[in-house]
């Protein structure tokens, strides 16, 4: 197999292909580029390997190879699709599975590459028809999904199709200004004994977050709540950063469900972009100069009372077992109070810092549970 590329990492990278020996990889529409491919394929080996740990449908949105979020199938709720502007709840298990991956950052997944771990069916296809996405790689599709995606973007939207059953070599090779870099590659298996102190309600969401980083740019921190990512900060150089990062992201993912955001009435014709960035601001309200606060209000029907600072941090206590995990030992005990603001209830990390007692009375003092995994998991 070998596929021309529309071209490399930038648009002046040209003479660009992709190659493999075999044909487990097929692209059914439009013409992919460099990043397409990366974010395609990591994205495609989270939700095979999300969906063997957790026996369920799972979904990842990537952009710039990193999950902006993944999730594995569960019912929505009404107000969880009032939230992501959806016109119904009732979607088919994958579909719901993809709702709640892009659902976990929905600025940050706008032109996405979307995986999914089973069929594509029509559910999935019609609710992914009015969304902003680049891509989607699955192991195979209805005829009634692929003819409403293969028409998406004009025609032009990327479609894959991926041998579940492909089995990757177990050396890695890549190059570099001229230089051979050759490796194992990273086969360690996340799996439910990792967490075996964890609670019964914590160990998915934790298999979540964690499987989440295993396919992020490192330094990475991933904060999850009931089996879907709501945080996830990438590509730090610092563990503080990657932990405010995600928890700043999963704050606001909390604060989607309060009373006021749920109220909020939208201008007509206002798109879902648009009306993303619309909650966005409205939950920045206090910071806006007059000038924003006047073209926010131009998006809205009517602008509720702001939320207060106590009124956020109290409303992030009514979410239980939020997770937080760590791909590398976690090393000073700022990135636990940063956790304990967001409500965190139980951290994973691998352990090992000269610092892991000053963590742990860190976590005590919260009362958040501390697993030690073992296992780090950098990507680069």
């Amino acid at each position: 197999m070998r596929i021309p590329l529309k071209y490399g990492v930038n648009p002046h990278q040209g003479n660009a292909f992709v190659s493999n020996e075999t044909e487990d990889l097929q692209v059914l529409n439009g013409k992919p580029g460099y990043i397409n491919f990366l974010d395609a394929l990591t994205a495609w080996q989270l939700v095979l390997e999300l969906s063997r740990a957790t026996g369920k449908e799972a979904a990842a949105s990537f952009k710039h190879v990193s999950p902006a979020g993944a999730a594995v199938a569960k019912p929505l709720s009404n107000e969880f699709a009032n939230a992501q502007f959806l016109r119904s709840a009732d979607l088919s298990p994958v579909a719901t599975a993809y709702a709640r991956a892009r659902g976990g950052d929905r600025m940050c997944s706008f032109g996405d590459a979307l995986a999914v771990s089973h069929k594509v069916d029509e559910s999935l296809a019609l609710m992914l028809k009015s969304e902003v996405s680049d891509l989607i790689i699955a192991p195979d599709y209805d005829d009634k999904a692929l003819d409403i995606l293969s028409s998406k973007k004009s025609g032009s939207y990327i479609i894959m199709q991926m041998d579940p059953e492909y089995c990757a070599p177990t050396n890695e090779e890549r190059q570099l200004l001229g230089f051979q870099f050759e490796q194992d590659r990273n086969a360690a298996e996340i799996t439910r004994d990792m967490f075996s102190g964890a609670t019964t309600g914590s160990v998915e969401t934790l298999l979540v977050a964690t499987i989440a980083l295993k396919y992020a740019q490192s330094n990475s921190v991933c904060v999850a709540y009931d089996g879907q990512v709501i945080g996830l900060g990438a590509g730090q150089q610092s563990r503080i950063h990657c932990t405010r990062l995600a928890c700043d992201k999963a704050d606001k993912w909390m604060m989607q469900f309060h009373p006021k955001v749920q109220s909020l009435g939208f201008r007509k014709g206002l798109k879902k972009p648009d009306k993303a960035n619309v909650v966005d601001q409205y939950l920045l309200w206090d910071e806006l100069s007059d000038s924003e606060k006047h073209d926010l209000s131009s998006n809205l029907e009517s602008v509720p009372d702001s939320i207060s600072r106590d009124e956020k941090l109290s409303w992030v206590t009514k979410f239980e077992n939020v997770c937080l995990s760590s791909d590398a030992y976690i090393p000073f005990r700022d990135n636990i109070d940063r956790a304990a603001r967001s409500n965190v209830r139980v951290i994973a990390h691998p352990g090992g810092s000269v610092r892991d007692e000053l963590v742990k009375q860190a976590c005590v003092e919260h009362d958040i549970a501390l697993l030690e995994t073992g296992l780090r998991c950098f990507l680069h």
